[in-house]
């Protein structure tokens, strides 16, 4: 069996930015974040040529480390959570991909798929005989485009993870014991939508999107209020009263969803959903936590994924560390899922 690597970069491949760090072991219950880096990209997604010269220099930034870990951010993903008869992984791979449309409700011929068993708990009653797995798949057209974009940065193939399930890797390395004996929901806030992933004592339960992001977010305060956004930002950091009314407005559709995931997910489990953990941009702002919280009557609080790390970052780096660290949840769960293998 090869060996985990002792340093891995996570690099997390979004829509409209790049993310990337170096995580490294120290002992066997030590780990350090030593680099990282992001890029905007202006307008959204490239051509391979032009993502692969700024994937070619946010590398260049993380230091010797050789193993790489991708994560992909994609509309068109498939990640279900599927109970099918106990059979082997690659023979569930096979019929998935002849059978998608019976099975997943959605063709799958043109889909690269992967699947794995989940840990299911003593609470949940399944059907005797059937086993629980979590289907992931990306376009071949994907595929091949994150092959063409690491090509043209010079790097390795690396593994790769779709971006949901590096975020439940994060947090399972971040707050174990969370992870391990209780009912958690994590809401991350993206640019143009917010993931938002249920799970229960190691078991991924449920996997949303929403096109809800922190740039409709801000927008709309924008529109409502006829500030420009840095005013927007500016006042809500004040808690202004008038600017947290617009803010339940904005998020009127983000907490919708929130409350229709917890409705399901609590009308088939024992357990309780008792506080939302909440990154990307928005997750900086308590204003707009405290408002999610007062909507949906649940503790909404952000979270840091290098709560187990050491921060050994370049002295220019470490004053804006604090802030950019909620945007790097998913860089973060790729390196660690591949440096704990």
């Amino acid at each position: 069996m090869a060996k985990a690597p002792n340093s891995v970069i996570g690099l997390d491949l979004g829509r409209y930015a790049i993310k990337c760090l170096q995580l490294q072991r120290r002992g066997d219950n030590r780990f350090a974040i030593t680099h990282y880096a992001t890029q905007l990209l202006d307008g959204g997604a490239a051509d391979s040529a032009a993502l692969g010269s700024i994937v070619r220099d946010l590398l260049k930034q993380m230091g010797s480390a050789k193993a790489l870990a991708v994560a992909v951010s994609s509309a068109d993903s498939i990640l279900r959570v599927i109970d099918q008869p106990d059979m082997p992984t690659g023979f569930l791979r096979d019929a998935l991909r002849l059978n998608g449309g019976m099975l997943l409700n959605q063709d799958c011929r043109e889909f690269a798929l992967d699947c794995d068993r989940i840990e299911v708990g003593p609470s949940e009653r399944m059907e005797p005989g059937k086993q629980r797995y979590l289907v992931g798949g990306l376009p071949r057209r994907e595929i091949h485009h994150v092959r063409a974009v690491l090509e043209e940065a010079g790097a390795g193939a690396g593994t790769l993870q779709l971006a949901p399930v590096s975020l439940f890797n994060a947090f399972e390395f971040s707050h174990p014991d969370a992870f391990a004996t209780q009912g958690f929901f994590l809401v991350d806030i993206g640019y143009l939508g917010s993931t938002m992933v249920l799970a229960a004592k190691r078991e991924l339960v449920l996997v949303r999107s929403v096109d809800v992001g922190g740039y409709s977010i801000l927008d709309t305060l924008s529109a409502m209020s006829g500030e420009p956004s840095e005013s927007v930002l500016i006042a809500l950091e004040q808690q202004d009263e008038l600017m947290l009314d617009n803010a339940r407005v904005a998020l009127m559709n983000l907490t919708r969803e929130v409350t229709s995931s917890i409705g399901f997910f609590e009308g088939r489990r024992e357990e309780t959903v008792s506080k939302i953990y909440v990154s990307g941009g928005p997750a900086k702002s308590a204003a707009l936590l405290k408002v999610m919280g007062e909507e949906l009557h649940i503790p909404c609080e952000p979270w840091s994924p290098f709560d187990p790390c050491e921060v050994s970052l370049p002295t220019r780096q470490r004053e804006r560390f604090p802030a950019d660290m909620f945007d790097l949840h998913v860089a973060c769960g790729a390196a660690a899922e591949l440096l704990n293998a």
